[in-house]
């Protein structure tokens, strides 16, 4: 299966190549298009990354650290067969950061990171407004839940950005269980199959702004870890691997 490059430039979120060679193969791993057990070579994924190897050899020595591949020759790996106890286990410790994450936010967010994710739920607030009306008339809302979903990437990396703990956020991307395209693409079957899903998940990111206005890093922590284990949940009862 040929693996192609995400679509967001190292430039844009501030990380190397190696970085985006990263994200891509840990997508690409997560959806199945890398299949366990497959072999890859660093050359063979460099041309299809269209990088050179320099970037896409650090990517997969990221990889083996995080467990997903297994070196079978100085220039050759193997995706891991992931047992599901270790997929557990890096839910557990994905669902522990995204709790401290929410913790550090409690501590450490000014009154203007306040005011900005309370703008951004604002934003989201009137897209879905517009989206719930118009699927409701039977028009399309593609570009209005997808303007939706990036409203609520944009709150998740203000939280983090709250936290004001570099070396945190990099533990969370590197502890997540599934890509974010995954998670996208759950989210969107949600809202096409319930107009309501939004609205109860807005309502706990508005709570969520009121613990960290309140400097309630328990209360924070607890909203955040019971958001992730609902959302981790609801991923993991969808078939992995299948084409989208």
């Amino acid at each position: 299966m040929m693996v192609r490059p995400t679509t967001d430039e190292p430039h844009t979120r501030g990380g190397t190549r190696a970085d985006l060679a990263y994200r891509t193969l840990r997508e690409a791993i997560g959806t199945g298009t890398l299949r366990p057990g497959q072999k890859v070579t660093e050359r063979g994924l460099a041309e299809q990354l269209m990088v050179s190897p320099t970037p896409v050899r650090e990517a997969l020595l990221r990889l083996e650290h995080d467990g997903l591949i297994q070196r079978t020759g100085p220039r050759t790996v193997v995706v891991a067969d992931i047992a599901e106890r270790a997929i557990d286990d890096l839910a557990e410790v994905e669902i522990g950061l995204r709790g401290l994450v929410a913790r550090f936010a409690a501590r450490n967010a000014t009154p203007e990171q306040l005011d900005a994710l309370d703008a951004i739920l604002d934003a989201a607030d009137d897209l879905l407004i517009v989206s719930v009306t118009r699927h409701r008339n039977g028009e399309n809302v593609d570009r209005h839940v997808s303007a939706l979903l990036d409203r609520m990437q944009e709150f998740n990396e203000a939280v983090n950005a709250c936290a004001a703990n570099p070396m945190l956020i990099r533990l969370l991307e590197q502890s997540q269980v599934f890509s974010q395209p995954e998670r996208r693409a759950l989210r969107l079957e949600k809202i096409a199959a319930d107009d309501r899903f939004g609205l109860d998940r807005y309502a706990g990111h508005r709570a969520l702004v009121r613990a960290l206005r309140q400097g309630d890093s328990a209360t924070a922590e607890r909203l955040v870890i019971e958001d992730a284990q609902g959302g981790l949940a609801a991923l993991r009862a969808r078939p992995r691997g299948r084409n989208r």
